[in-house]
């Protein structure tokens, strides 16, 4: 197994798809911005793996943030800025990784696919 990056999503906040799309981005850049350089490099020649995953609600989102940070993986929390669907500091979505598949599915790897 290699690299890959993954993003859970709110689904009750039901976000427009183009709304979605752009907090995903978010939650990709922001996680990739915060991991270390190596992983970034080796992510990079393997393809840029990436899954978005859903999550039923908040409570659920911070569950796994907190399980991912108990294996040392890097996240980023996503929260909007309030410009258009949501309310300001409505947290929409977790970035986790890059980083090995296989630490990575110990916290989302019973997660469903957006």
């Amino acid at each position: 197994m290699g690299l890959k990056q993954v993003i859970l999503l709110r689904m009750d906040l039901k976000l427009p798809p183009g709304k979605a799309h752009v907090q995903v981005a978010h939650a990709s850049s922001a996680a990739l911005i915060r991991s270390h350089k190596d992983d970034i490099k080796g992510w990079q020649s393997e393809g840029m793996k990436k899954v978005v995953l859903k999550v039923a609600d908040l409570k659920e989102l911070l569950k796994y943030k907190e399980q991912a940070e108990d294996l040392d993986l890097v996240t980023a929390l996503v929260e909007d800025a309030g410009k258009t669907v949501v309310e300001p500091g409505t947290v929409t979505c977790l970035g986790i990784g890059p980083d090995k598949e296989e630490k990575i599915d110990k916290v989302s790897g019973k997660l469903k696919m957006v």
